[in-house]
């Protein structure tokens, strides 16, 4: 921060003021007027002594003769007024002139008032207070800067360093992963807008958009919870809706009345080659295949965040299939309130013009800020865009999710069994993988077993307990119904369980891990052999044969009623030393 400025002396009750006369006489007679008025008084003989005199005892008021030797009084003013800066330091002109065109001479050279001999002590008096008062009066307004000037740089100070806080929470994800790219142009140091991207243990990635209303510190209040949830939650396994409906929960508790968060929160799911996505009050968004054709426009369907109880919230999401290549295109109101200067909005029919010109599908995100800059934007408020492919890898590279405890564990077996209710308002995966990863040697791993666990499970209770029937997803509107129909079923459940049974078994160089998940559904009809690595099912899709490819045996339970894989590891060196 910068250093603060000395304060400035109050004037004292009386003046320094210079007097300037090359007359000796005129010179003394007007030092007496001056100092019994209780000032004190300064003398200079010509310009260049009045300029030196200035310089060196910073005088301030100045009685400046307006014809002397050397260096006249018209020169003298124009290089006092340079030395004197900000400060303010009358200049009376004493001058015998009495032509219009000298006087007004006086003025142009940085005069304020003018004085003609002989001098009326009466007069003198008047000018001088009146100047003192003026002094006064700017003394004041500069002791009044000054502190409005300390007191910004220490605002600045401290919202910097709550820049600096709020930035390493809001861009602690996968915001520099290559399949993203976003934009924030913020309106003022703090951002109502808000891009958070978090990569999930099983797989894919959690995006978060999002516009708090108004602008800057106040607009950002909910960013902090927002991305401590999001950023928790995402780490943790929990699906959309989960997250949903813990955000709305937060925000309707803390935000002030008439704040809210439009937000656009979505799933890249690699492995189901899905699509799952909520909005919230944001502008349309956009699903764009691999030529960057439009797909599907988003549109917001649901109330903001934090606006109703979550008694009144609806987290129901909408599903649809994305392929390697497609992406997902969202923005804040920002860039279609972008205005010309005609006043005239960029609008949702600007976006859609841009995305439906020729050209290469990758450079349509840098096309559209082109368009944008083009339009000579006024900018009005925050602008966010953001962009998120469909990579093709299944299983990206994750962190290790933080624990509840640090209680480890190593030779154990769990069985735990949900029964309807639990399926139902529950998702038992974060839970599940908080204890398998007590063991240290599965740390490692995080991502390959939540994979696991969340493909069993999601067969268990979709093709066990539910039912349904994978042939919808064979077109877009099918593939939305199934899961339609997922969320129906699984809130009209009323009866049935899925078992978990997770039993592990230390081994000098790492261990073994079993899961079996069961379900009391009817179980499902396969074809090939128990044996084989990756049987062909019916309904079932990549997941259970990602499962297969991830473990080193996978058998499938009688009747369809359940699978069974193990899993093996061997200990690092870190590993067997916390294992020892």
């Amino acid at each position: 921060m910068a250093a603060t400025p000395p304060r400035r002396a109050a004037p004292a009750t009386g003046l320094r003021i210079l007097v300037a006369d090359d007359n000796p006489a005129d010179r003394l007679i007007l030092s007496r007027l001056v100092a019994r008025q209780g000032h004190e008084v300064l003398v200079a003989e010509h310009g260049a002594d009045a300029v030196e005199q200035f310089r060196r005892q910073r005088p301030q008021l100045i009685l400046l003769d307006a014809l002397m030797p050397v260096m006249d009084g018209f020169a003298a003013a124009r290089l006092i007024r340079e030395a004197a800066g900000e400060d303010l330091v009358p200049i009376i002109f004493l001058t015998s002139l009495t032509e219009t065109d000298a006087l007004v001479r006086c003025l142009e050279a940085g005069g304020d008032d003018f004085l003609t001999k002989p001098y009326n002590p009466v007069i003198l008096q008047a000018k001088i207070q009146a100047f003192q008062r003026m002094h006064a009066m700017h003394h004041t307004l500069q002791q009044q800067r000054d502190l409005i000037r300390r007191q910004h740089e220490r605002m600045v100070h401290d919202q910097e360093q709550a820049k600096r806080i709020f930035d390493r929470v809001a861009h602690a994800g996968a915001l520099d992963s290559p399949t993203v790219r976003y934009l924030q142009s913020a309106y003022a140091m703090f951002n109502g807008d808000v891009v958070l991207a978090s990569r999930r243990p099983a797989g894919g990635m959690h995006v978060l958009l999002a516009d708090f209303t108004g602008h800057g510190l106040s607009a950002a209040i909910g960013a902090m919870p927002l991305a401590e949830v999001f950023y928790a939650m995402s780490a943790r396994g929990y699906a959309l809706q989960d997250i949903l409906i813990e955000l709305n929960d937060k925000l309707e508790r803390i935000l002030p009345v008439g704040v809210f968060c439009c937000a656009l929160l979505a799933e890249i799911n690699p492995i189901k080659h899905k699509l799952e996505v909520w909005n919230g009050g944001l502008p349309d968004a956009v699903l764009l295949d691999a030529e960057g054709q439009v797909q599907h426009w988003l549109p917001s369907t649901h109330l903001p965040l934090g606006v109703v109880a979550n008694d009144r919230f609806d987290a129901s999401t909408l599903n649809l299939p994305m392929l390697p290549g497609q992406r997902l295109l969202c923005w804040t109101d920002g860039i279609i309130e972008t205005r010309n200067a005609a006043g005239e909005q960029f609008g949702d029919a600007g976006v859609a013009a841009v995305l439906a010109e020729a050209g290469e599908p990758d450079q349509q995100f840098d096309r559209l800020l082109a368009a944008i800059k083009d339009f000579h934007g006024r900018k009005d408020d925050d602008l966010s865009l953001l962009q998120v492919s469909m990579p093709a890898s299944t299983l990206p590279a994750v962190a290790v999710m933080p624990l509840r405890s640090h209680r480890e564990m190593h030779d154990w077996r769990l069985e735990h069994v949900f029964r309807a209710q639990s399926v139902r308002s529950q998702n038992p995966l974060p839970w599940l993988l908080d204890e398998l990863l007590r063991v240290p040697g599965l740390r490692d791993h995080a991502a390959t077993l939540a994979t696991v666990l969340s493909e069993l499970y999601s067969n268990a209770l979709e093709h066990g307990l539910l039912a349904l029937d994978s042939s919808l997803k064979t077109s877009a509107e099918g593939f939305n119904q199934y899961y339609l129909q997922r969320g129906q079923r699984l809130q009209a459940l009323e009866q049935g369980w899925i078992s978990v049974v997770l039993d592990h078994q230390q081994q000098a160089q790492g261990g073994r891990l079993l899961i079996e998940v069961q379900d009391s559904g009817d179980g499902f009809e396969f074809s090939g052999s128990a044996a084989e690595k990756t049987p062909a099912f019916g309904y079932a899709g990549r997941g259970l044969a990602l499962v297969a490819a991830l473990t080193d045996t996978f058998r499938l339970l009688p009747e369809g009623h359940g699978v069974q894989v193990v899993f093996t590891w061997r200990a690092t060196d870190d590993t067997a030393e916390g294992c020892s």
